[in-house]
């Protein structure tokens, strides 16, 4: 099968396979893939890029904070969506916490990158908030 690129300021080969996703439960499995023993201790925020038919085409860590947080700028996201020619995306960040209800910030932060992105005609499918053993969805819950 064909390999995934990682996109970053360095380039490194990647062991993840391009697949095509049709559900949150198969994002959140192949996302969870990015994670490592550090899910439950500081929040990370990955993009996952996709073409027209949903096919994984590359991914990339915009940020990486705190216990209770991480700064995600718009411009990163788009950047690299862009740079990528992804028709579409699905954003995915984990709470240490083990809570996956979305915060407000983490709702008003969606909505904006979602506004953003339609500028370029790249869709938002999803928003994945991951914890140890379980994720929400903000497509399964109507939130986009």
């Amino acid at each position: 099968m064909k390999k995934l690129r990682i996109l970053s300021l360095k380039s490194e080969p990647s062991e993840f396979e391009s697949v095509q996703i049709v559900s949150s439960e198969q994002a959140y499995n192949y996302i969870r893939q990015f994670y490592f023993d550090d899910l439950t201790i500081y929040e990370s925020f990955y993009l996952l890029m996709l073409n027209r038919a949903n096919k994984t085409i590359a991914y990339v860590k915009i940020s990486q904070g705190g216990v209770s947080g991480t700064v995600v700028d718009l411009k990163i996201i788009a950047k690299y969506a862009i740079e990528s020619l992804c028709s579409s995306v699905i954003l995915a960040h984990n709470h240490p916490s083990g809570q996956t209800k979305p915060s407000d910030a983490d709702i008003q932060m969606t909505r904006k990158i979602k506004e953003g992105l339609d500028l370029f005609d790249i869709k938002l499918i999803d928003h994945i908030i991951l914890c140890n053993e379980n994720f929400y969805s903000f497509a399964d819950e109507c939130l986009l």
